[in-house]
């Protein structure tokens, strides 16, 4: 899914993912963001030009080695205008949340906090940095991705800074926010605050999380102002056909002039512009890349399918399988699933 596109550009919804982002900032009062960037970096400013699109106005300060989280954060600062006591709101490129930015924002400078992460609960804490807080909301340590987890409230990758906090961090340098500056800050006594909350928070960082995401967004678990048209059992986009016979559902997307023939069932999946999904063909919780052709009878279930890749009749793909981009798999040549 990213051997051509940066994770952060994926169509999610119908739109690139950080869409959904900068469209949710900006109903906050942002009007000015910095993009940090790095990987295919040119495709950001390709995507968002100057921001004027989105009422916004854009930077774009691009790493030449990678550097980190903290030393990222520290880059994209040469570009801010603001003063050493404002608040800079830095948001992580993976992350889909509804909890009110506004309300940590004020949270921070009510309380003169040098940074206030955003918290959330999950079930599994160990796959996340674990951040327990005292009964006034201050973090007491920061547990980067520890086995035995002591809270599962965990940071949500949106956090609020203090500039003169940012300056602090050593210039063009590899930094870990999570693993240095955080335990630095808490171990100096300085305000570092937790903003917990429980609305709809997700991190999409496989392609199972990549389909719900996209699958919440056009259902309306999550509002996003970015959204090209109205929730509801599915989104189509301009050019797309669908057949009255299909069944097309759970809030599934059909991309810029895709086909979904008659008898042909889709649920909870992203189908990319231009795939065809042809009579007779099930696909469940997937992706379907660019130009690829599902055949009829085939049976997809979480599976993801690259770009320009056909599945001959016949196959079954079942969760986890992956067809390369432009692979052909012929007619019930083969049947996959997770097991093989």
């Amino acid at each position: 899914m990213t051997l051509g596109t940066p994770k952060p550009l994926l169509p999610t919804a119908g739109v690139p993912f950080l869409a959904h982002q900068l469209s949710r900032a900006r109903s906050f009062g942002v009007r000015r963001i910095v993009f940090a960037t790095s990987y295919r970096a040119e495709m950001f400013s390709e995507a968002f030009g100057d921001g004027s699109a989105f009422g916004l106005s854009l930077e774009y300060m691009t790493e030449e080695t990678p550097l980190g989280t903290g030393g990222a954060i520290r880059n994209a600062a040469e570009a801010l205008t603001c003063g050493p006591d404002a608040p800079v709101l830095v948001l992580n490129g993976d992350i889909l949340s509804g909890h009110d930015i506004g309300a940590q924002v004020a949270m921070h400078v009510e309380r003169r906090a040098a940074v206030t992460l955003h918290l959330t609960e999950v079930d599994d804490p160990t796959r996340f940095g674990c951040v327990p807080t005292d009964d006034e909301g201050r973090v007491t340590a920061f547990l980067e991705k520890t086995p035995n987890p002591v809270t599962n409230r965990i940071n949500a990758g949106c956090y609020v800074f203090t500039r003169s906090v940012i300056d602090t961090i050593p210039a063009g340098e590899v930094v870990s926010v999570e693993r240095e500056t955080f335990p630095s800050l808490i171990e100096a006594g300085v305000p570092v605050l937790g903003y917990a909350d429980a609305s709809y928070w997700l991190d999409v960082g496989t392609p199972a999380a990549f389909v719900k995401g996209s699958r919440d967004l056009v259902l309306g678990r999550l509002h996003s102002p970015a959204l090209p048209g109205p929730t509801g059992e599915f989104l189509a986009l301009p050019g797309a056909v669908v057949s009255p016979e299909a069944k097309v559902e759970g809030g599934s997307t059909v991309g810029a002039r895709a086909v979904v023939e008659s008898g042909a069932q889709v649920s909870g999946s992203v189908l990319s512009d231009e795939c065809v999904v042809h009579e007779g063909a099930t696909v469940v919780d997937s992706v379907i890349g660019i130009g690829a052709e599902i055949f009829p009878g085939a049976v997809l279930r979480g599976a993801v399918i690259g770009d320009g890749a056909v599945v001959g009749s016949g196959n079954e793909l079942l969760a986890g399988s992956r067809l390369w981009p432009g692979v052909v798999l012929p007619e019930c040549a083969v049947r996959f699933s997770s097991d093989v």
